[in-house]
């Protein structure tokens, strides 16, 4: 394995040019890449999302790169998805007529019903759920930015590591061992993001 190697995950889509920059900015220098072998010797990996579920699917699927993912979380290394990077980790997805996902965490995804504007844009709070070291030197409570039409489901809530209301209340960020996913975008919310990945950094040894 690479020391020190963090891994952007290309899937062909996604906002990776904004989440390089943000991790630039908090002092890591990040690999961006579509090859399995570079997920299997990375230290950690961040799975960005925009779009939908079946194309991150899809194009994980045709450049070899859902096994590799699964291996790599599997094994518990360091992991933080953005967004649909969360979203994907689930069994399935009600999204464009319903999908399969990566099955790595227990639930599905649902699209918000309420009666509220779809999508869910623009600034919300987000209330921790006990102390996670993804949350450090962030207040309870505090603002992220979000874009999203569905929402996540977990099977266990034990995992639910922040919480946002929307109509219904939400998970905004999960965890399991060295897995963190957010549902808001780190890299477009200001200061609390910024922090977010230097906390996820410091999670996988590669910052102080």
């Amino acid at each position: 394995m690479t020391k020190n190697r963090l891994v952007i995950v290309d899937y062909g889509a996604g906002n990776l040019r904004s989440v390089v920059n943000a991790v630039r900015h908090v002092g890591a220098e990040p690999l961006v890449s579509s090859v399995g072998a570079d997920i299997a010797q990375a230290s950690a990996v961040i799975l960005p999302g925009v779009g939908a579920a079946a194309c991150v699917m899809q194009g994980l699927q045709e450049r070899g790169l859902k096994d590799a993912l699964l291996d790599f979380i599997v094994r518990d290394r360091p992991f933080l998805g953005i967004c649909l990077g969360l979203q994907v980790l689930f069994e399935t997805t009600d999204e464009g007529g319903g999908c399969e996902c990566l099955g790595v965490v227990a639930g599905g995804v649902k699209k918000f019903t309420s009666g509220l504007k779809v999508p869910h844009m623009g600034w919300n709070q987000v209330r921790k759920h006990g102390a996670h070291p993804i949350f450090a030197g962030i207040d309870d409570r505090a603002d992220f930015y979000f874009v999203h039409s569905y929402y996540s489901m977990p099977g266990d809530p034990m995992i639910v590591v922040g919480e946002t209301d929307y109509g219904v209340s939400f998970c905004s960020a999960l965890a399991r061992g060295n897995l963190v996913a957010t549902q808001f975008h780190p890299e477009k919310s200001g200061p609390n993001g910024l922090k977010i990945y230097t906390n996820f950094l410091k999670m996988a040894g590669m910052v102080c």
